[in-house]
């Protein structure tokens, strides 16, 4: 029946071989021991693709919760007294994995030595199979997907300017007023140029534009600084020029909803004890305090 369920969710025998850890001919001959078994053809075959039956359709669905669950009992007492071990392969964002997850992973590494850590820095969106990642830190809104999920906090977005900027041009009071303001775009962005708020209580884009583009937000931070013009950016990438006063925020009152922050680990709901360990102290030590 596993074999029947990977055969659906891959569309090929030989790609369900291949996740299963089992030879084709085995795959092949699991699902016509269950069709035999049944009495009706589940998987419609051809050279290239595999497509379930009507009746297949049916079965999958009504099987998939079940063999879940089992897989789920199994894993459970499985790794009931294991302790964590092994490579565990983390992505997360660039910016975001040196400064918050590598004190986090330290202390991870000491408290399971027989653990190593393979840490994937992108901010793409990582596809946990392809890249073979035990589970990714991603801020954003999740689609849906079957991945799991475990949200570790929430991310503002702020606009912020230097002291000399706002003495020379003034402080917008509302997101309208941007309109009057150099504004710093990324020019990378989904929407270059469009920053979102919170508007009478709804979401507005407002367009902005300035002297300075860039496609580096490393470079729009050091602009930024530098009295060029007003930057938007998720605070925790700048709290540090916030804490030094080399910039200041901005619109506080109109700012959107923060961004959810997940981790995310494949679609078993029992994750591996080393993936579970890291989950549990991500939890534990992660402190966005209002960032």
């Amino acid at each position: 029946m596993e074999a029947f369920l990977s055969v659906v969710d891959h569309g090929s025998l030989t790609e369900a071989a291949v996740q299963l850890g089992r030879s084709l001919q085995a795959i092949s001959r699991s699902l016509a021991s269950v069709e035999e078994d049944i009495g009706v053809v589940l998987i419609h075959r051809t050279t290239r693709h595999c497509q379930p039956s009507e009746a297949g359709a049916v079965f999958y669905e009504r099987i998939k919760p079940a063999i879940g669950e089992i897989r789920e009992a199994r894993e459970q007492v499985a790794n009931r007294r294991s302790e964590p071990s092994g490579v565990l392969r983390v992505g997360a964002p660039i910016l975001f994995g040196p400064k918050f997850l590598v004190p986090i992973i330290a202390e991870y590494m000491t408290s399971f030595p027989q653990t190593e850590i393979d840490l994937q820095l992108s901010d793409e969106f990582s596809d946990l199979a392809t890249e073979k990642l035990d589970l990714v830190i991603r801020i954003a809104d999740l689609p849906d997907s079957g991945l799991q999920s475990r949200q570790l906090g929430s991310l503002r977005r702020v606009v912020f300017g230097a002291p000399s900027y706002f003495a020379k041009s003034g402080w917008p009071g509302h997101p309208r007023d941007l309109r009057h303001h150099n504004c710093l775009v990324r020019t990378v962005d989904r929407q270059p140029g469009q920053w979102s708020f919170q508007i009478d209580g709804r979401v507005r884009l407002i367009k902005v534009q300035g002297s300075f583009r860039s496609n580096s937000m490393t470079a729009i931070y050091s602009a930024a600084s530098s009295g060029l013009g007003l930057g938007y950016s998720p605070l925790w990438q700048i709290n540090h020029l916030v804490a030094t006063s080399k910039v200041q925020l901005v619109l506080e009152n109109f700012e959107p909803k923060p961004v959810p922050i997940h981790a995310l680990w494949q679609e078993h709901r029992l994750a591996p004890a080393k993936v579970r360990a890291f989950i549990d102290l991500l939890a534990l030590r992660l402190k966005l305090n209002g960032l």
